[in-house]
């Protein structure tokens, strides 16, 4: 994790996806189809570099293969879990 970044959460992947589809936190279902939500690939691209930018080792690929928030928290999850190991 870079120096001084906050690891990342749920709750900021869920406030950071509502800033970019222009909506509040709570209209986002941890298993809603965030492509329905007009979620498109470069606001994900941003979303990815954001979350990158904590330290970690996060890439495009990995969230593109799911569609649910809970299916990237899962995924950003395993990726700690790896780093603290």
């Amino acid at each position: 994790m870079n120096a001084g970044a906050e690891p990342l959460t749920l709750e900021r992947m869920r406030a950071d996806l509502a800033r970019v589809l222009d909506c509040t936190p709570g209209e986002i279902g941890d298993d809603d189809n965030l492509m329905d939500l007009d979620l498109d690939s470069m606001r994900m691209l941003g979303l990815v570099l954001a979350w990158g930018n904590t330290g970690l080792p996060l890439e495009f690929s990995q969230l593109a293969e799911h569609s649910t928030l809970r299916q990237w928290w899962t995924v950003v999850q395993r990726l700690q879990a790896a780093q603290a190991a």
